[in-house]
């Protein structure tokens, strides 16, 4: 009877005790925090960018192109469009341009 009782008390814990179990990870440490450490080399050949390009996640690369393709065709409509509108305006007119 002792042991079940005793094997009762650890499966369910007091509020209290959970109070104090929940409270326990957010205690520090007292360590003090130290600087990371710079990596050397940090990506500054073309071969070691590449190779840093395979840490994008797959699931951003469809976002990715939209993007591309978005800004691809809001400079092409702006750059079309100074080159082929002959009614645009360039200059000021009228007395203020003197």
């Amino acid at each position: 009877m002792l042991r079940q009782q005793a094997m009762r008390s650890t499966r369910t814990a007091t509020p209290v005790m959970r109070v104090q179990q929940a409270a326990r990870g957010f205690r520090s440490t007292g360590r003090k925090l130290r600087p990371m450490p710079k990596e050397e080399h940090s990506a500054h050949t073309i071969s070691q960018r590449i190779r840093s390009l395979k840490k994008i996640p797959p699931e951003l690369i469809p976002i990715g192109v939209v993007l591309f393709a978005a800004v691809f065709a809001a400079f092409y409509s702006l750059l079309r469009k100074f080159w082929v509108d002959k009614t645009l305006r360039l200059r000021r007119t009228g007395k203020s341009a003197d």
